[in-house]
């Protein structure tokens, strides 16, 4: 089991228009993990919790950057959740 903290920027969001900024957030923090972690976006699960913090201020303003956990299981599925140590933020 590999677990690792990871600092994503989701400032690329800005470039779409306002009614899928959240959508592409979510999209974009998929992609990033998958890369990290070395596996396929289809194996990237995304906790409730993570998803309600991302939708939290609506689709027009997501987030510009969020910490999050990531857990790599044996079976090269990876879960993502909100960091304990710090959340989203400006």
């Amino acid at each position: 089991m590999d677990e690792r903290i990871i600092n994503i920027t989701l400032r690329k969001t800005r470039a779409v228009p306002r009614t899928q900024r959240a959508r592409r957030a979510i999209s974009e923090l998929r992609s990033n993990v998958a890369r990290h972690m070395k596996v396929s976006e289809d194996d990237v699960w995304i906790d409730k919790g993570l998803n309600e913090a991302i939708w939290a201020r609506g689709i027009t303003n997501p987030p510009i950057h969020i910490t999050v956990k990531a857990v790599k299981f044996e079976d090269d599925l990876v879960e993502v959740s909100l960091s304990d140590n710090s959340g989203a933020s400006n």
